[in-house]
């Protein structure tokens, strides 16, 4: 019995001596993992390369890099980007697809670079096309690289005119608008972008063509919400639409203004105070022009075009200035109707681009118009410089109506 005490004692002290001896091993290995830290081989600062962003679209120069807009009213005429207007603020231009103009990639890029160059913003129209072209995401990618500073997607795409224009139906130009929209504001997201153009009408007589565009767009805002984006909420009361108004407006007496019909037609649409300056948020006028085939001017009578045609730039211009809506003049130049050959005498230039009169049946200085202009008095004598003076705000004499007219 005291054998197997001492036996059980002598084994006991020895289980001790190990359990001890196990325990301060294991902690200190436990404290050893913990503790130590790893010292790096190198301790000199190592600069990480900068990793670029894969290019998905050409990176334009400094120099063509769209600006803002400038804070001063959208004012301006059609162009080639090739003629340059003195004094003119804006310019407007139509891609190829429109089929005047050829300019496209750097060609464009470098024109609409020098027209902001000196000091004029450009608005680019791109018209839609007929198939599959419409969805043509290079040509919608060529002018949001151009460095212009608002476009226009599409062109009296709601007109039917075969020859003429390209009808497209409301929920394929739906699709498209909504394309040509995000091209646009994945290069610059605060450019603005129109809804097309709305074919012209007579403002004040034709009310139901004006209720067949509203029906339009109510169809298109209908296929954007079920078949673009099921389940969206797009609106085009919250877009801005481009409008087109070709009448002689101002004659034969100065009550004929078809545009202020329509800027009253359409600001009952957009439920705003045409007197509030509030309608410029949702139209621009992307031609403003005359009309003298078709709509009661004697065509063969030089006095009648040519009257019709300064007082309606006169008129034209004194509406969007009283009601603050960017309005585009239409042309620039005077133009061969492609159809019957014949000039068609829009323009502020000759169709070789020289200046015209102010009355252009007569010689240069026949007839004349002294404006008033800050603080000093001008005397104009030809169109180009009659509109950019009514751009910039010139009074004209009391009695400009009886000199243009007599």
């Amino acid at each position: 019995m005291n054998f197997w005490n001492s036996g059980k004692r002598k084994y006991l002290i020895i289980a001790i001596i190990v359990l001890v001896g196990s325990t301060l091993i294991a902690t200190f290995a436990y404290r050893t993992a913990t503790t130590t830290t790893t010292v790096p081989t190198d301790t000199k600062s190592i600069k990480t390369p900068a990793v670029k962003s894969p290019i998905t679209q050409p990176i334009s120069p400094p120099d063509r890099t769209p600006s803002s807009l400038s804070s001063g009213p959208i004012l301006g005429v059609e162009s080639n980007l090739v003629t340059t207007y003195s004094g003119i603020p804006w310019v407007r231009f139509g891609y190829r697809t429109c089929g005047a103009n050829k300019l496209s990639g750097d060609a464009l890029q470098t024109a609409i670079a020098h027209e902001r160059s000196l000091g004029a913003s450009v608005l680019v129209t791109t018209c839609q096309t007929a198939g599959a072209s419409l969805y043509d995401t290079k040509t919608l990618q060529d002018v949001a690289d151009s460095g212009a500073n608002a476009v226009q997607c599409g062109n009296e795409e709601m007109k039917y005119d075969p020859g003429n224009t390209t009808y497209v139906p409301p929920a394929d130009f739906a699709r498209y608008f909504d394309l040509c929209k995000r091209t646009m504001h994945a290069v610059r997201p605060d450019m603005p972008v129109l809804l097309g153009s709305l074919d012209p009408h007579v403002g004040g007589i034709d009310y139901q063509p004006l209720v067949n565009q509203v029906n339009y767009l109510n169809a298109m805002q209908s296929a954007m919400n079920s078949i673009v984006h099921p389940g969206g909420h797009w609106n085009w009361h919250t877009e801005t639409l481009g409008l087109i108004d070709s009448w002689h407006n101002g004659y034969p007496n100065q009550n004929t203004d078809s545009l202020y019909g329509l800027f009253l037609f359409w600001a009952q649409q957009f439920k705003v105070d045409l007197n509030s300056g509030g309608l410029g948020k949702h139209l621009w006028v992307v031609e403003g022009t005359g009309c003298y085939e078709g709509c009661g001017i004697n065509s063969a009578s030089a006095y009648q075009v040519a009257v019709s045609h300064v007082l309606t730039l006169i008129t034209d211009v004194q509406d969007a200035l009283r009601y603050k809506v960017p309005f585009f003049y239409f042309s620039g130049k005077d133009f061969f109707f492609t159809v019957s050959g014949n000039v068609a005498p829009f323009g502020v230039l000759d169709i070789n681009g020289h200046p015209k009169p102010i009355r252009q049946d007569l010689p240069m200085g026949a007839r004349s118009l002294t404006m008033g202009c800050a603080t000093q008095q001008i005397k104009i004598v030809d169109q180009e410089q009659l509109l950019a003076r009514l751009y910039e705000g010139c009074r004209l004499p009391n009695n400009y109506f009886s000199i243009l007219t007599s």
